[in-house]
């Protein structure tokens, strides 16, 4: 007869840990999002450098009073392409949009925006990521719903669709209107 050992309960151990964590993210609103830390809490510093002619923005222009969109762009990102006519819709819309080009050539970005359109009420350029790892981008696209005060409402990580707009970006963007 074999002696029990504690070691003979870990991999069953384990294996309740992990379906309990698989269960735990199944049951999220939306399993495939990738939520942010700091909705609800103030804006990390905005720290950027100019590029080309719009105007840059600062801290302060997060803290406005408007709603606002802060969307994390690249001319080398392909989803940020197929995004780009969303955010000219949303920008004609009224929406005020602040950009920030991400580990970027200067010279592409400008491109970029020549070519298809700059939807962007301030812009500025993060050519390190230090930005982008303080508002805890994963990659871009990534757009932030920021309210008047400066405080983050939601993120969405991925291009913006029409559906991400009517089914998610609207309606943050009116909550936080109607605060």
């Amino acid at each position: 007869m074999a002696k029990f050992s504690p070691l003979m309960m870990a991999p069953p151990v384990i294996f309740a840990g992990l379906a309990l964590m698989f269960g735990l993210a199944m049951m999220r609103d939306d399993p495939d999002a990738l939520p942010t830390a700091l909705a609800g809490k103030p804006a990390p510093a905005v720290q950027l450098q100019p590029l080309g002619d719009t105007p840059p923005f600062e801290d302060a222009s997060l803290r406005d009073g408007q709603v606002k969109l802060v969307n994390f762009w690249a001319s080398w990102c392909a989803p940020c392409r197929v995004e780009h006519p969303n955010l000219e819709q949303m920008a004609q819309a009224g929406i005020p949009i602040l950009g920030v080009n991400y580990k970027d050539k200067p010279e592409a970005a400008l491109k970029f925006l020549a070519e298809l359109g700059n939807p962007f009420a301030g812009l500025g350029a993060d050519t390190e990521g230090r930005m982008a790892i303080n508002w805890g981008v994963y990659g871009v696209p990534e757009t932030y719903v920021v309210d008047g005060n400066g405080n983050i409402i939601m993120r969405h990580a991925g291009p913006i669709t029409q559906r991400t707009i009517s089914e998610t970006l609207l309606p943050a963007i009116q909550a936080a209107q109607a605060k």
